[in-house]
């Protein structure tokens, strides 16, 4: 499970309750973020290589992965570049399509950064978000130690990515899940997402915006459960 930017693993509790005991999930934290915060987001290729190491040592036989916003940016490739280790993607709410101005869009960023540190700002962006109440706290925390190093890097990252060329060869099930009231540029990413990679299912999540591992991570269960018993099918 590959967390978004701004938060770290934590944010996949509202999931795992719903998974039960008996899935074996391996929830890392991003360099630069949660326990991870000593070291500096510097790359997705580099990211790639530590999560590489992830599954290698806790799933050598192949994990189904689930990635949410620069999180399924990394879980894309993931699957584009070691589809040996990549049994299945839900891929949540990723941009595929380079964001306008990212000169612009990272100076504001950068002039905006300190603000995060700040409880109310905290909290303001928390809610747009959507996080529920019961892991404010974490948020607010992360808030605090994320540095604006990491901040810009992996932000960057994310607005400039585009799909790898590889994708299209992923033979994995893939399943793509973009919320309803997201921005018209997630949507565009989504379709683009699926329509790269035929025999993936593209799913629009009714009642949800670019939170849907909080606002229904029962959706996300049930396509990981459909994707398990599928590959074992």
């Amino acid at each position: 499970m590959i967390h978004a930017a701004g938060v770290s693993g934590w944010m996949w509790r509202p999931l795992r309750e719903l998974l039960g005991p008996t899935m074996k999930a391996i929830v890392p934290d991003l360099p630069g973020f949660g326990r991870s915060a000593a070291q500096p987001y510097i790359s997705h290729e580099d990211t790639v290589e530590r999560l590489t190491g992830v599954i290698e040592r806790h799933a050598p036989q192949g994990a189904h992965v689930v990635g949410f916003s620069m999180g399924a940016q990394l879980a894309i490739l993931l699957a584009s570049e070691l589809p040996h280790l990549v049994r299945g993607v839900v891929v949540v709410s990723a941009e595929t399509k380079p964001a306008p101005f990212p000169g612009p869009t990272l100076a504001l960023l950068s002039l905006a950064a300190p603000l995060a540190r700040h409880r109310r700002f905290a909290a303001a962006q928390a809610h747009q978000l959507g996080i529920p109440r019961h892991l404010l706290d974490d948020y607010l925390h992360d808030s605090t130690t994320t540095t604006r190093e990491t901040l810009l890097s992996s932000v960057s990252e994310n607005i400039r990515f585009t799909l790898p060329a590889t994708w299209s060869d992923y033979q994995g099930a893939v399943d793509v899940l973009v919320g309803a009231n997201e921005r018209k540029l997630m949507h565009e990413s989504a379709e683009l997402t699926a329509s790269a990679l035929p025999g993936s299912t593209l799913r629009t999540v009714q009642g949800a915006a670019h939170d849907i591992p909080f606002s229904q991570p029962g959706i996300i269960a049930s396509t990981l459960h459909g994707q398990i018993l599928g590959f074992t099918a």
